[in-house]
């Protein structure tokens, strides 16, 4: 039904998706704004609330004895990433994690799982944050560990829910000490382009930062770590956003600010489909390639870096020229512009 340009859900939507419509609103104001929320609820408990000693104490023990976790490996919990909300979450879109055939990770050695696009909120990275997904199924030997801003385990209440996920901060001392693991059995899930990508986020572009950004093949070749690409095909589908040149430039100096792009996201509401903040309902398949090999090289030269770097990007590229024909409409006019 349409009213004025706005179209109107059904009155008879099944439970079911009316659930799942709750789930993903629900994560995506968790994953967006969920920092500050924490901040309040603490600022709330200690001024307002009998409870503030006990929110002190908890502030005292993550600023200064905890500070260090989400660089060490981090903490993640079974119990957060098996929440039935995040199931509800995962089948609105629907979220599905693929591997291309043949790809195969050997339990004695880590890996890097390059990510692309970004899109508004890494979607497609919540495959390796949850027990809904299909990751412990592909990757039974491997326990996955997602790179997520550093900013996010200072923010009291939220860290626990990132550390959960199976977050660490982005740091290059954080990625390295996952990958050097000797025992190996270990993921680290970066997204390579970071919250400028965002920018790019519109339906049906597939635009990513990769030329400018160079550490984390330092950081592979260091622990001889493969690279591997990892696309998530949809991922744009699910807002557009509001721009302008003006508007462009303050969301630069608050990104700069809070390191998070502010992006004015155009997506749907609860009962209807024109606008909102809540993803629409667009399905997200995120697809792991084969692993690139390189060489274990503690201080690799600017040339080594170089080289792999290139051989990464072509490696990505045909990656998306293969696969984007199983998951994309019109798959020959759909590109990957490499910035």
């Amino acid at each position: 039904m349409e009213i004025l340009g706005i179209r109107f859900a059904p009155l008879n939507v099944p439970l079911e998706r009316r659930l799942q419509t709750l789930s993903a609103a629900i994560w995506f104001i968790t994953m967006a704004f969920g920092g500050f929320i924490g901040m309040l609820i603490a600022l709330y408990l200690i001024l307002f609330t009998r409870l503030w000693w006990i929110t002190s104490i908890y502030l005292f023990y993550i600023y200064t004895i905890d500070t260090k976790v989400s660089e060490r490996g981090g903490r993640p919990s079974k119990w957060v990433r098996s929440w039935r909300i995040w199931k509800y979450a995962i089948d609105y879109f629907p979220l599905k994690l693929e591997k291309a055939s043949s790809v195969e990770l050997d339990p004695k050695r880590n890996y890097l799982f390059c990510c692309f696009p970004h899109g508004m909120l890494a979607t497609g990275a919540f495959n390796f944050g949850t027990e809904w997904s299909d990751y412990r199924r592909l990757f039974p030997r491997h326990e996955p560990r997602v790179v997520t801003l550093s900013q996010h385990y200072q923010m009291p209440l939220f860290r626990e829910l990132a550390l959960g996920f199976g977050g660490v901060a982005s740091s290059s001392k954080s990625i390295d000490y996952v990958l050097g693991r000797p025992q190996g059995g270990r993921v680290v899930a970066l997204m390579v382009g970071g919250a400028v990508e965002a920018y790019f986020c519109r339906p049906g572009s597939y635009k990513v930062i990769l030329r400018s950004r160079k550490g984390f093949v330092r950081l592979a070749l260091k622990n001889g770590a493969p690279l591997v690409p990892v696309l998530s095909f949809g991922e744009t589908d699910l807002f557009d956003q509001v721009e302008s040149s003006g508007l462009r430039m303050v969301q630069e100096k608050i990104r700069k600010w809070i390191g998070l792009a502010p992006i004015l996201p155009i997506g749907r509401g609860f009962f209807q489909y024109s606008f909102g903040i809540i993803p629409r309902r667009f399905p997200v398949t995120t697809v792991v390639g084969q692993p690139l090999e390189v060489p274990k090289i503690e201080n690799p030269s600017k040339e080594i870096i170089e080289e792999y770097h290139e051989k990464f990007s072509k490696h990505l590229s045909d990656m998306f020229e293969e696969q984007k024909h199983n998951y994309l409409d019109n798959p020959e006019e759909k590109k990957l512009i490499i910035e």
